[in-house]
């Protein structure tokens, strides 16, 4: 890419886009373009057509997609599976008719079987059952991942697909209801250190910022109390209530620890691989500026040449962007409790879904290409928790 090319970022609001943009700005790329959500609905073809078409955009970023947590995948499936393939195919197709010299489309390391062999790599996909409480989101990845590669096939198209690992980082999604698990956590630990402060004021600030459900900072503190307990964060037993206080009052000093407990979900004991986002952004614009189609293919049919059963199909041709290391989610709890400062115990419901047991991805084939990870996740959290 050139300076002045311009380079169309869909999603630019997203985590993901939000820091693709932040890569190229920091770099000197100086033309790049939006389509501000809800002006430029994505799952409309006449608006990404129109768009397109007075445009032109030289290179594509694919960040927009529908996301959320274990929760929301499962409870709005049709959604996720309706709108992913939609906004996909639009600007995949747009893209094609519009001569775009590049697309990098961004996946996730959920298009894997569930129970697949470790660390992952590129070729284990559709070996296996997907994890059911994600599997239309994952289904419409993989067709994405299909897409990039049918298309390069029949039109001569250079799509690149990219499937990092779980991300977190500046402008997460911190709602309650449908955040992933590292953002949820944060927020949770942050709310229990406040909670066992007595930080009525922390609390509402939180809440102004992220309402939850109905609750908000206009609240009362037993409101307030009741929306936390749904989700998991909670006074002891025969701790005083709030109101029976003088409401709205400055925190009286000293400030007392009062004991707080958080119940999150599963037994804590799968595993699960972190990347900082302004790390994938970076892996992304790397692919963008030095990998070619062609190139991931040579590399496939080599591969495919040393296998037992050589096969001359072009497929797996997408590039794992992972940090190559994990750990339980019990122990990436107890990192986040110590960095935030929550003193409190940590429960675990283990009638609620774990989810898949590990997904480490093999970065062997992009690291090969070139690039690195550079933030470690503590050094990581730290920045993000500080950011929060």
């Amino acid at each position: 890419m050139e300076k002045s090319s311009k380079i169309y970022i869909a999603g630019h609001n997203g985590m993901v886009g939000s820091a693709i943009t932040r890569n190229l700005i920091a770099q000197g790329y100086t033309n790049l373009v939006f389509t501000p959500f809800p002006p430029f609905d994505l799952t409309n073809q006449k608006i990404v057509a129109d768009f397109f078409e007075k445009e032109k955009p030289e290179y594509v970023f694919l960040a927009a997609a529908k996301v959320g947590g274990i929760m929301s995948n499962n409870t709005y499936r049709a959604q996720f599976l309706y709108e992913n393939l939609m906004i996909q195919n639009n600007i995949f197709h747009q893209s094609y008719l519009n001569e775009v010299k590049k697309l990098l489309f961004l996946g996730s390391s959920c298009i894997y079987p569930k129970n697949c062999p470790q660390p992952i790599k590129e070729e284990f996909l559709l070996t296996g059952e997907l994890e059911y409480t994600n599997e239309p989101y994952a289904i419409a990845k993989i067709a994405g991942i299909k897409m990039c590669e049918s298309y390069n096939i029949q039109y001569g198209t250079n799509f690149i697909s990219v499937m990092p690992t779980n991300l977190y980082g500046p402008n997460d999604n911190y709602n309650l209801e449908t955040s992933h698990v590292l953002p949820a956590l944060i927020r949770k630990m942050h709310l229990g250190k406040c909670l066992e402060n007595q930080d009525w004021e922390a609390i509402k600030r939180d809440l102004k910022k992220y309402p939850v459900e109905s609750v908000n900072e206009n609240s009362s503190e037993t409101g307030i109390l009741q929306i936390l307990g749904k989700y998991g964060i909670q006074l002891a037993p025969g701790t005083q209530n709030p109101e029976h206080r003088t409401p709205h009052t400055s925190n009286p000093a000293p400030r007392t620890t009062h004991p707080v407990s958080i119940t999150l979900w599963g037994t804590g004991s799968p595993y699960r691989e972190f990347l900082h986002v302004d790390d994938v952004a970076d892996a992304c614009v790397f692919v963008m500026n030095n990998v070619e189609f062609k190139d991931l293919k040579a590399i496939n049919s080599l591969s495919s040449a040393l296998s037992p059963q050589p096969s001359a199909d072009i497929k797996n041709t997408h590039i794992n962007i992972g940090s190559g290391h994990d750990q339980t989610i019990k122990d990436i709890a107890c990192m986040i409790k110590r960095i935030v400062g929550f003193k409190g115990q940590l429960n675990w419901d283990n009638s609620k879904p774990d989810g898949t047991f590990r997904k480490l991805l093999d970065g062997t084939k992009i690291n090969r290409l070139g690039w690195n990870e550079k933030i470690g996740l503590e050094t990581g959290i730290e920045m993000v928790y500080n950011q929060y």
